[in-house]
């Protein structure tokens, strides 16, 4: 009887140390796991957004609040057919500093360079008097439509291409094309794979905008019926001058032209109006630079917006890779003021371009033109 006891003490004692054992062997694999799990996530933090600074507290908020938005069991869980988030283009996504907009320039060049005869003098001389600092207002916007009078959509949309192949002075090894912020890029791509809607909403007219974004890194991600931008007037071929579209019917072979016509400029208050009516919902993420945005900003943290929200700000406080001369600490105090949260372009982006793209040593040289006056002519 003492022996059987004996014996199953000795068993009870085994069994206690095998569940010991297995209960260790447990616990080492879940810490191993844990930390495995987050040096996964550690790894895949550096992953994305590569190009951007490591441990800015920015790319780890635009990180935090994709993972919280996509979690499906989150409080703060975002369906995806609501997943919108809304880019401004000029200064948010591509570069403004060569040395002024894509559009401005584009417009200097066919007035002065590639088209003169085609325009009035009066587009001449309002192309030559653009410099640094002048007033980028919906007057400027009405020239640069009398400008295109009469061209096709179809050949207004190749020669924003065509033109986007210029080289600026204002970079080294830049195209005009060549304008985007790899950083920005790489957001896009980000919210894209987690099934963000991207739309870019531009002060930009909107061929121009659309003809920039389907030659760009951000082509996949935004689709031509996701641009916004500036209007000019379009009617079909032959009745440019008739009062009304309703007064006439598009045939098939027909072509749609710009008239010369100016419609509406999508800078201000006409951002969140636009984004109402081409989208009808609000974003639940915003990104712009400049007070022109801040519209767009406030629609999508109204504080209706039933989703969490966020907007951020690009600050362009870089003067050594970029011509950047706005002051870091006045702007981010003013945005974080308004709601919004500010990206610094020298502390926040590890890099800006592509490779190989610096800045020149000047940003704005007066311009070589060629002669085309009467005078010439003649001679």
């Amino acid at each position: 009887m003492e022996k059987k006891t004996a014996n199953g003490w000795r068993i009870a004692a085994v069994v206690a140390i095998i569940i010991c054992i297995v209960l260790a062997v447990l616990y080492v694999r879940g810490m191993t796991s844990k930390d495995t799990t987050a040096a996964n996530q550690a790894v895949k933090s550096e992953e994305v957004l590569a190009s951007w600074t490591s441990g800015s507290t920015v790319k780890d908020s635009l990180i935090s609040y994709v993972e919280a938005v996509t979690k499906e069991d989150g409080e703060d869980f975002i369906p995806v057919e609501d997943r919108i988030a809304v880019f401004d283009m000029d200064g948010t996504l591509t570069c403004e500093t060569y040395y002024t907009y894509y559009d401005t320039m584009m417009f200097i060049e066919y007035c002065l360079v590639d088209h003169p005869e085609k325009v009035s003098d009066e587009l001449k001389q309002t192309a030559a008097d653009i410099r640094p600092g002048y007033l980028a207002d919906e007057n400027l916007a009405r020239n640069f439509a009398k400008a295109y009078a009469g061209m096709t959509m179809e050949e207004f949309y190749d020669y924003a291409v065509e033109f986007g192949k210029k080289e600026t002075a204002s970079f080294n090894n830049m195209r005009y094309i060549d304008n985007f912020y790899i950083p920005m890029v790489e957001l896009v791509k980000y919210l894209y794979e987690n099934d963000f809607t991207i739309y870019v909403i531009s002060g930009t007219e909107r061929t121009t905008t659309r003809a920039i974004v389907a030659n760009s890194p951000i082509a996949d991600y935004v689709t031509p019926n996701h641009v916004i931008g500036t209007d000019f007037e379009v009617k079909v071929a032959g009745y440019e001058n008739e009062a009304s579209n309703l007064n006439f019917k598009y045939e098939d072979g027909d072509e749609l032209v710009l008239t010369g016509g100016f419609i509406q400029k999508n800078l201000n208050a006409n951002k969140s109006i636009y984004v109402e009516r081409e989208i009808g919902q609000r974003p639940v993420l915003a990104f712009g630079n400049s007070g022109s945005d801040t519209s767009m900003m406030n629609y999508t943290i109204d504080s209706r917006n039933p989703y969490p929200a966020q907007a951020y700000m690009i600050v362009a406080d870089d003067d050594v890779r970029e011509w950047g001369k706005q002051n870091w600490e006045e702007k981010s105090a003013d945005y974080i003021a308004k709601g919004y949260i500010p990206v610094s372009m020298k502390n926040d982006f590890a890099q800006i371009y592509a490779e190989g793209i610096t800045r020149a040593e000047q940003q704005y040289q007066e311009p070589d033109l060629p002669d085309t006056s009467e005078d010439k002519e003649a001679a």
